[in-house]
């Protein structure tokens, strides 16, 4: 498959239980309408699933000099986890 864009040809990878194709010069993502479904449905499932999440508080010692790292914010939607 090649980019409408540009031309260059895309590179697949699997994607969940889909395969997406990519464009490398960042023009675009490309998936089959059956593979679209199937990211929707896991997308919907996430946030039914996701419910309230908190990071736990770090512990302070008295022999900290700097502010403890901070956690990393959370996936706003499953498509995201995908691309980290």
């Amino acid at each position: 498959m090649s980019c409408p864009r540009c031309g260059a040809d895309m590179v697949s990878r699997a994607l969940g239980d889909g395969e997406v194709s990519q464009c490398p010069e960042g023009h675009g993502v490309f998936l089959s309408r059956l593979d679209l479904g199937a990211l929707t449905e896991a997308e919907l499932d996430w946030h039914r699933h996701a419910g309230q999440h908190t990071a736990p508080l770090p512990r302070i010692t008295a022999d900290m000099t700097e502010a403890p790292p901070s956690a990393k914010a959370p996936a706003r939607a499953w498509v995201e986890t995908l691309f980290d």
